[in-house]
């Protein structure tokens, strides 16, 4: 799940699996006992025929790794409003497939890599290595309704006015300009987006996904969602429990509750990502780094990294590079441990660069390598996700539309200048601090009223969370857990990327596909994380 305020692999054996399974269950196999399409698609949709075909490089945000060179593409059409399907107005969905290795696919996974409303058309390419799950399942990708090659909507591209605004700086007049610049892009979305806006949610979406289904001739599909994507999943298994096969939450937003309350936990997994495991991991390697013998004084030093930007920001390539852009870099980068290794370097070259000591050589020499580093995002989902589209930004109005559009979102101007000041009051600046960019305060349409989600009569959905994930905190997706009937949840300890399954960790994929392929429903257990990376020259 993207963090609100903008829009991995190491192998390793992970260790065995610390309790039994309960029996299996009946998977998406067990067709025939209700007619394919009984949720009342009318027969114009779902009479659809899907064209596959090898994708071609238009269709693709980018080029497909190897393993997934073959990847093929589709479209269909949906009503643009499910609840109104005379208006006879379409939309298109695109969507994809990694075909089953054996050639003959008896199930299909759709996969969904969150945002909400990233565009998935590309991402079946995390799961291509995954023999056994791959063997007689299709992989299923699609761009939601709104994004990607789907038909889009937009913001104009108001999303990021105000950006470079610190909200350290709680001086009266900062923090408004802050508030006028939230008002002005989430006005911007509403009236750019037009009527299509409002239908920008999860009710539309996941019957768009039950036409899929259809149109796949599935009696029951299997799920593998990523952050938001665990959201979207628990609401399709509510929705559709008897379409329900096997479904994956990994990395989990606390869906039993409002967007509002699941993003709220934010701040602190930020924060505990940041000053538990990087801070403390880049001080061990003070050797390499020169940033801090320990946590605490690596972050003394980034302190003063981010107090140089806000008197004098530095200049990359003719872009200033802020106080604020530097809190959002570091937060993209906490997703995946991974990542590590590229966040360090990238914080000691701004501090070359914020230096007076520094000659124009390396701070020429410092200039090159932040342009340089990108943020590596195999698969895992973050506040810019693998594959997104780097044309418009649909994106950016999907991930403001869906949650402002679904249910009440509560506050003023005054109450997040409040909330964004205790956080910072309870040491959680990272995020806290610009806490008061809530769109979603400014939303003037009536927002969806979506069902109170409590996994009675679901199928057994299995969630997979990390403790120290910075996302989705461990504390929302266990509330869920407990509030979601027979869903079962696999705590992966010493551990804080987000994202898990088909990250490396072999302990933890093993429950999964035995779960996903077989049907073995484990039982609540803790599975070992993996070790956090050392860097070069260490």
């Amino acid at each position: 799940m993207k963090k609100l305020r903008y829009a991995v692999v190491i192998p390793a054996v992970a260790g065995t699996m610390l309790a039994g399974f309960t029996p299996a269950f009946a998977g998406p196999e067990a067709a025939g006992q209700q007619p394919l399409n009984s949720t009342n698609i009318p027969a114009k949709y779902a009479d659809q025929k899907l064209d596959w075909h090898k994708c071609t490089a238009s269709e693709l945000p980018s080029a497909p790794p190897p393993g997934a060179e073959n990847i093929e593409c589709a479209t269909y059409r949906a009503p643009r409003n499910w609840y109104k399907t005379n208006e006879a107005i379409d939309l298109t969905i695109a969507v994809s497939r990694l075909a089953a290795t054996s050639g003959n696919a008896t199930a299909s996974v759709i996969t969904n890599p969150g945002g909400p409303g990233a565009p998935g058309r590309n991402f079946p390419a995390r799961l291509r290595n995954q023999t056994k799950l791959r063997a007689n399942q299709e992989i299923i990708g699609l761009d939601p309704r709104g994004t990607g090659k789907s038909t889009n909507i937009t913001c104009g591209n108001a999303i990021g006015t105000g950006s470079d605004l610190d909200p350290r700086d709680r001086s009266r007049a900062n923090l408004n300009l802050i508030l006028d610049a939230t008002k002005y892009a989430a006005d911007s979305c509403q009236v750019k987006s037009g009527e299509l806006g409002p239908l920008i949610n999860t009710a539309q979406t996941i019957r768009d996904i039950d036409l899929l289904r259809v149109l796949l001739g599935r009696d029951k599909i299997n799920w593998v969602g990523y952050s938001a994507g665990t959201w979207m999943g628990a609401h399709y298994a509510q929705q559709f429990p008897t379409r329900t096969g096997r479904f994956l939450l990994d990395s989990s937003t606390e869906f039993t509750t409002t967007w509002q309350n699941s993003f709220d936990g934010q701040p602190l997994g930020f924060e505990r990502r940041w000053r538990q495991d990087f801070l403390p991991w880049m001080g061990k390697y003070d050797k390499v780094y020169g940033f801090g013998k320990n946590g605490e004084a690596a972050r003394q030093t980034y302190e003063k990294v981010r107090f140089a930007l806000t008197q004098n920001p530095v200049e990359v390539d003719g872009v200033p590079v802020s106080a604020n852009a530097l809190d959002s870099t570091i937060a993209s980068y906490l997703y995946s441990k991974r990542n590590f290794p590229a966040l360090a370097d990238y914080l000691v070259n701004l501090k070359t660069l914020t230096e007076g000591t520094s000659s124009q050589q390396q701070k020429a020499s410092a200039a090159q390598k932040v342009k340089a580093e990108t943020v590596d995002g195999d698969g895992v989902i973050g506040p810019q996700p693998l594959f997104v589209p780097s044309d418009g930004d649909s994106y950016n109005a999907s991930f403001w539309s869906i949650p402002c559009n679904e249910g009440k979102w509560t506050g003023t101007r005054q109450s997040v200048i409040r909330q964004s000041q205790k956080l910072i009051d309870r040491d959680l600046p990272l995020l806290g601090a610009g806490w008061l960019i809530q769109p979603c305060i400014f939303w003037k349409n009536k927002p969806v009223d979506l069902p109170k989600l409590d996994g009675r009569g679901v199928p057994p959905v299995l969630i997979v969370q990390s403790v120290h994930d910075p996302a989705t905190p461990i504390e929302g997706a266990t509330r869920a857990h407990r509030a979601f009937a027979n869903s079962r949840m696999i705590t992966v300890t010493g551990e804080g990327d987000h994202g898990i399954y088909a990250g490396g960790n072999v302990g933890v994929d093993k429950v999964v596909e035995d779960y996903l392929v077989d049907g073995k429903v484990p039982n609540d257990q803790s599975l070992p994380g993996l070790p956090l990376p050392v860097p070069a020259g260490a």
